[in-house]
């Protein structure tokens, strides 16, 4: 597929180019510099062609083994991977000295570029800057104003000339299938606890920045691909840290919103927690957030290697979940080593099983015979003198599973403890593992009620 990176200093509007062109809200944007650290892709089309937009940190000078060293790494082989660049500069602040070394530095690339002036809609305020950018070496720039969608055009014409100029393959290639529906898994957990390495793992490629520095991951980032027939789409999040924690600036807030988003549109969440870290209150809170949504869950103990008492630790784990999170109790527990890959493939494999059991539907004639043998063991309690009648059960839907329970008894007058007894109940019968199970009650409508009237 034709790959186009966007390319630049921090702040030129390289995000709001890539949402604009996606038709998506996929990156963040912020006038906060450096917001983007990972690359990020997202597909978009001119006339017939689609192609695979990639949005990239913003190009600084860096020192080695910093943060800025890393976010260059991923920029370049942003720039390895790309058919045409973007190299996009600021219109209003005009010519800058970052803006011509780093533009020295894509010309070594030796790949079709395309100019790109970015924030000018108004033009009395550029009309002395545009001149300056012809000094780049890359001809005349396109003036856009990404945030306002001003200059699409100018600008898709520029590429589909590049292309034909070029003349740049656009067919997707034979082993390079489009992939259909997509089962969606997302990475969630506190800061530093390997989501990064594990999603890097599970590619097999270096796609996420790695550091030992908490909040390294910003945004959200996206890889589709196969596995074992499965088309998936793989989210790495940034870390969630307690409220009091967090820092005030505006870009945390943004990326804990991206992170809640990337749970809400998740079909499986993988928590991962620190094995070297006790299991507390953030975790049960992620987790209780995870199941609320009606998602399917894993949790990933990551750093198993570095555990010495393994059986102490488990332990606690399984502790906290039995009795802070009730509902949590079916959800599969995977030790690994990211690091060293240890039971990766298992964590995508346990994945797969929970997404089925995410879709699973059970009969009718099944479940009532369940509710049968359920209320004989233990029999609905006493309401005003009488006893709760409970007639009859169907699912009404799954993703997560939905059941109804109808009663011809008042709803509120079934405790909470025993439609959580019939709910661990059927969870435990037919055997859903890490699937919130969601049972609702109805009252059945006497049919004589009106007769009687």
């Amino acid at each position: 597929m034709l790959n186009i990176a966007i390319l630049g200093r921090p702040n030129v509007g390289k995000s709001t180019l890539f949402n604009r062109l996606t038709g998506s809200k996929q990156a963040l944007v912020a006038n906060t510099p450096g917001l983007t650290r990972d690359r990020k892709f997202g597909q978009a089309e001119i006339g017939e062609t689609l192609f695979q937009i990639i949005d990239t940190a913003g190009l600084e000078r860096a020192e080695n083994q910093s943060m800025e060293e890393l976010m260059m790494m991923q920029t370049n082989l942003a720039m390895e991977s790309a058919n045409i660049i973007l190299m996009m500069v600021d219109a209003h602040d005009g010519l800058t000295p970052d803006d011509q070394h780093f533009s020295s530095l894509v010309r070594k690339m030796n790949i079709p570029t395309i100019l790109v002036a970015n924030k000018g809609e108004s033009e009395r305020k550029i009309v002395g800057n545009v001149d300056d950018f012809y000094r780049l070496g890359f001809g005349e720039p396109v003036i856009i104003s990404a945030e306002h969608g001003i200059g699409m055009y100018d600008l898709e014409e520029a590429i589909e000339k590049t292309i034909e100029e070029h003349g740049i393959a656009t067919e997707m290639e034979e082993d390079e299938p489009m992939l259909g529906e997509f089962m969606q898994i997302a990475l969630v957990g506190r800061p530093n606890v390997g989501k990064s390495t594990l999603f890097n793992k599970i590619l097999g490629e270096n796609r996420s920045i790695e550091s030992d520095v908490a909040g390294t991951t910003r945004d959200s980032v996206y890889v589709d691909f196969e596995h074992q027939g499965a088309h998936i789409k793989l989210v790495d999040t940034a870390g969630l840290r307690k409220k009091s924690k967090r820092n005030k600036d505006y870009p945390e807030k943004l990326s804990v919103d991206d992170t809640y988003k990337s749970m809400r549109y998740a079909n499986i969440v993988v928590m991962v927690v620190d094995a070297t870290q006790a299991f507390d209150k953030v975790d049960l809170s992620i987790a209780d957030h995870i199941l609320s949504e009606g998602r399917g869950m894993v949790i990933a103990v990551n750093k198993w290697d570095l555990v010495k008492d393994k059986k102490l630790v488990m332990e606690n784990i399984q502790t906290k979940i039995e009795y802070s999170l009730s509902q949590a109790r079916t959800v599969p527990v995977v030790t690994l080593s990211a690091i060293k890959g240890k039971n990766v493939e298992k964590i995508l494999q346990t994945a797969l099983e929970v997404f089925e059991e995410w879709n699973m539907r059970v009969n009718t004639g099944k479940l009532n015979r369940w509710l049968e043998a359920a209320t004989s063991k233990h029999i609905p309690p006493l309401s005003r003198g009488k006893r709760i009648k409970l007639r009859y059960i169907t699912q009404t839907k799954s993703r997560p599973p939905t059941f109804v329970l109808f009663t011809s008894s008042n709803i509120n007058d079934l405790p909470e403890s025993y439609v959580r007894y019939l709910t661990n109940s059927l969870a435990e019968h037919f055997k859903f593992v890490g699937v919130p199970l969601r049972l609702l009650l109805r009252k059945t409508e006497n049919p004589y009620e009106k007769k009687k009237k």
